[in-house]
């Protein structure tokens, strides 16, 4: 390189390249050391580049705003990753704050790298409603190039985490905002790419920036546990590798000390004090072989009993990262519960480093289980519900949803093994399957059973999906499916299919309305309707009927607009008694309960055919309808304009949701009766919990479907005929 670079100049850094570095840089260099010289060279020119772009630029730290970027680069050195990611990393904040240009770039570094920076780039220069909605499409940005090149995306997880490692110079609120993020998607991220190190380390930085005094107390208890447990660690070490040497297996034996975050974690999910949680210690144990990891599992066996039911093979089953370990929980002395973790080389290469261990060894990077090739197939079905979604808050909605970190493992008939996320239903199953499968799907067989849709699996099962070509997607699939692949499905198909159903139900709530007014939309004077179309930016009369339903656009105030009064006069109804709603028009709005995508049914009282109800506008969601004597009612006393006047039209068919409460005799046999006599009644039970229980009487709650409120009573006398029914009332 020459002793100076001409092309900097403009830049204001025309400093010899033989000047000694800054420490920071070293730093970067000596992480990078795996690299060419011809590349690390190249790595000093994108520092220097970056430096000259970003001078004067200062963190709120006080530090120059470059040693931001070259720290993200030493982060992805340390996992091994190629030049081109460096460089995109050290000037990945350039075209979104300083006027170099992404062309630029290209012509210095390659397209490649460019194409990198420009994945990362955030969108600040549009403008959105809200910090919300830019952060929102800012990650579907994000993502979208991320499908294209996925070193996109560990770039960002670096950025955040030493914006993680540096959170101490923002401000209270913006720390608890970036935490909150943290934890709630780039977390989640890295433990979908298998990046455990990174995922693990971010989880305990924000949970030290959202609760500092409880992260404090908790890293300071685990550092000091007792003395007796600690001697118990080093004793079950010493007998494990003992027993794995005795036998001649080639290994690598690790304690650890579980993270601040996942002891917290379990804390609250179990509802135990640290005391109680007594699985802070745990033990890998690293092979050479598969066969060797099976081995390893019966020597740890043999010297300490495991607990039944806490045995995990996730090498005959990897997670959906590509993650691969066998997992078991011995009882140790003093009754204390041992994680050990059994895995290769190779396999815990990649548990630690996920997608990273692709660039840093070469090493099954093609294989179908490998974290990159699972990566890709995630990404690939996002892509796909990307296609569906609306907006960007939806399609975040639905990645957030994707990121569970629980999994259950599912079979088809054929032995193909799905992945889905926790509390997944059989819809869910359905729709991971193929689209049509879910969009036509009727019923389930779990091993070999039929069983409803909206049924939650369990690993191992056996999931067969009947479908019908008649059958089509429901308004209350929504209401229990989990996968956000079933989600975005379900609601494009909704609409494809609703969108008839929404322009009918528009048009009769804007005539009712209208009848206040004495008009029609016939009898509107010339022109008006076009100017108010065209005003409000409506292509066509339909869309403004389809936003009506869907409670995007109050049909009092549009029949104000139209009918030339003021709509302030609409606005000064709220508030106003019941009596409001003769204002909304004469005639009820009569409902079949089939109008799909418009019409919901409050999960509150869960009207059915035959009761008493109203319908309340609520936008994105259309109607939802109540029954005249829920207790929310009086809630939304205070919009009367939002009030819709509805009914039960006289063609109505389906099942409908509603509840049960049954008080029954606390013995063996009970639950049986009641749900044999539901079945005879010709209802389906959704669900069954118990409310009270105590030593001679419980009280159930049954969902159930039911036809309309004669059915509903035929099923109410079969159940108090039981002589173990003391009480059944609706709930």
């Amino acid at each position: 390189m020459p002793a100076s670079d001409p092309a900097l100049a403009g830049h204001g850094l025309g400093a010899p390249t033989n000047a000694p570095l800054p420490d920071y840089v070293d730093a970067l260099l000596a992480a990078a050391s795996y690299l060419t010289q011809e590349e690390l060279a190249q790595l000093i020119h994108a520092w220097q580049v970056g430096a000259a772009a970003h001078a004067g630029q200062m963190r709120k730290s006080g530090e120059p705003y470059i040693t931001h970027p070259v720290a993200v680069a030493q982060v992805l050195a340390e996992q091994g990753m190629d030049f081109k990611t460096l460089a995109a990393a050290i000037l990945h904040d350039t075209v979104e704050d300083t006027p170099l240009t992404a062309e630029e770039i290209a012509a210095d570094f390659g397209q490649t790298v460019a194409d990198l920076v420009e994945g990362v780039t955030k969108l600040d220069k549009l403008k959105f409603r809200d910090r919300q909605e830019a952060a929102a499409e800012s990650f579907r940005k994000m993502l979208l190039a991320m499908s294209r090149d996925l070193r996109v995306i560990l770039i960002k997880l670096a950025d955040r985490l030493h914006n993680m490692r540096t959170l101490g110079a923002q401000s209270a609120e913006s720390r608890r905002r970036i935490a909150r993020e943290t934890l709630e998607i780039y977390a989640p991220i890295a433990q979908r790419l298998g990046m455990n190190l990174v995922k693990a380390e971010l989880q305990d930085l924000a949970f030290a920036a959202l609760h500092p005094w409880r992260y404090a107390a908790l890293a300071k208890r685990i550092r000091e546990q007792p003395l007796v447990r600690r001697e118990a660690m080093i004793g079950i070490e010493a007998r494990l590798a003992q027993q794995l040497a005795k036998e001649g297996l080639k290994h690598r034996l690790i304690g650890r000390v579980k993270s601040p975050w996942s002891i917290y974690r379990k804390m609250l999910e179990e509802h135990k004090s640290l005391e109680q949680v007594l699985d802070v210690f745990g033990f890998r144990v690293i092979v050479e072989t598969v066969a060797d990891c099976y081995h390893a599992l019966g020597i740890v066996h043999s010297a300490y009993k495991p607990l039944d039911g806490r045995f995990r093979d996730f090498i005959a089953i990897p997670k959906a990262n590509g993650y691969q370990s066998l997992h078991t929980v011995l009882f140790g002395p003093y009754g204390a519960p041992i994680e050990v973790q059994i895995r290769t080389e190779e396999m815990d290469l990649i548990a630690e480093r996920g997608i990273a261990a692709h660039w840093s060894y070469k090493q099954g990077g093609a294989g179908g289980n490998s974290p990159l090739s699972r990566a890709s197939s995630w990404l690939a079905d996002l892509m796909d519900s990307h296609g569906g979604t609306g907006s960007s808050m939806e399609f975040l909605e639905n990645v957030k949803v994707d990121l569970y970190p629980d999994e259950v493992y599912l079979f088809t008939p054929k032995g193909r093994i799905l992945s889905l996320p926790r509390n997944a239903t059989a819809l869910d199953f359905a729709y991971a399957v193929h689209t049509d499968v879910g969009n036509h799907a009727v019923t389930a067989r779990v091993d070999g059973k039929l069983v409803p849709l909206r049924s939650k699996l369990a690993s191992g099962q056996t999931v067969e999906i009947v479908t019908a070509k008649t059958s089509s997607p429901k308004p209350q699939w929504l209401e229990f499916v989990v996968s956000g692949k079933a989600r975005t499905a379900i609601r494009q198909q909704l609409k494809q299919i609703g969108h008839e159903d929404a322009v009918q139900l528009g048009l009769r709530m804007l005539e009712s309305a209208l009848e206040a007014h004495e008009a029609s939309i016939e009898k509107l004077p010339k022109g008006r309707l076009d100017k108010y179309l065209a005003e409000q930016r409506y292509p066509r009369l339909e869309a403004l009927l389809a936003d009506i339903a869907l409670g995007n656009r109050m049909p009092l105030l549009v029949a104000q607009a139209l009918a030339g009064g003021d709509e302030g006069e609409a606005s000064a109804m709220r508030g106003q008694p019941h009596e409001a709603l003769a204002a909304l028009g004469k005639d009820r709005i009569l409902i079949t309960g089939a109008e799909r995508g418009v019409i919901s049914f409050a999960q509150c009282c869960q009207p059915i055919p035959g009761d008493d109800i109203m319908g309340f506008h609520t936008t994105g969601k259309g109607v939802v309808v109540h029954r005249m004597n829920c207790p929310n009612l009086a809630d939304y006393r205070r919009a009367p304009e939002r009030w819709v006047d509805v009914g039960w039209d006289s063609d109505v068919s389906g099942d409908y949701a509603t509840s049960l409460r049954v008080e029954v005799d606390n013995r063996p046999g009970v639950l049986a009766q009641v749900a044999a006599a539901i079945a005879q009644a010709e209802s389906n039970i959704d669900s069954v919990d118990y409310l009270e229980r105590d030593g001679s009487v419980s009280v159930i709650r049954f969902g159930i479907e039911v036809h309309d409120t004669g059915h509903l009573d035929e099923v109410i006398r079969r159940v108090r005929r039981l002589a173990v029914v003391h009480g059944v009332e609706r709930l």
